[in-house]
């Protein structure tokens, strides 16, 4: 059994791979939402969602054709946990591994992840740049324009609410209010 690093150990881990502020707010944005989730499904491990969501894209900056393939190394060679090894892959399952999202924080983070890319090129539009008025319908306008947000894969988002049991709608309203409780979002 490995380690669970602390949330400074975490960001520190990401930042030796990930220098791009793109990258670096991505995850942080990750792991605030699934640190919201957290608080109400399993809010005894609230860091280690965090830990998870910080972590997920560790490898994507420097190795994008082994992501999540090459994190799985980087994480082993260190020591790390295998539960946090499981959860940060597992957003990769379909795309570049086979590890499926078997809880319901590795449901979330899958969910999630391409979501509040897209909420976050959303809300950039607007008038007040910000997350804190923005509406589903909003989203969901986007949401069906393929030519928006490009990178972030609607299938993904779609299969990810499926996975959770959850309506696509649930799932953007949810993920706006997690994203609203994030600083400067």
């Amino acid at each position: 059994m490995g380690t669970i690093p602390s949330l400074s150990e975490a960001q520190a881990l990401l930042e030796e791979y990930n220098q791009e502020e793109f990258h670096l707010r991505h995850a942080k944005i990750v792991s605030e939402v699934l640190g919201y989730f957290a608080g109400e499904y399993d809010s005894e491990r609230v860091e280690f969602w965090k830990v998870v969501g910080l972590l997920h894209d560790l490898d994507f900056e420097q190795y994008p054709e082994q992501h999540c393939i090459k994190s799985q190394e980087i994480m082993r060679e260190r020591g790390i946990d295998e539960s946090v090894i499981h959860a940060t892959a597992s957003h990769g399952w379909q795309l570049t591994v086979d590890i499926e999202p078997a809880s319901t924080m590795e449901k979330i983070l899958y969910a999630t992840d391409e979501l509040t890319g897209l909420i976050g090129a959303v809300a950039i539009m607007r008038p007040s740049k910000s997350v804190q008025d923005l509406e589903l319908k909003s989203v969901k306008k986007k949401f069906k324009s393929a030519n928006f947000a490009a990178g972030c894969s609607r299938e993904v988002i779609s299969r990810g609410a499926e996975l959770l049991g959850w309506p696509l709608d649930e799932l953007i309203i949810r993920t706006i209010e997690a994203m609203r409780t994030i600083e400067g979002c």
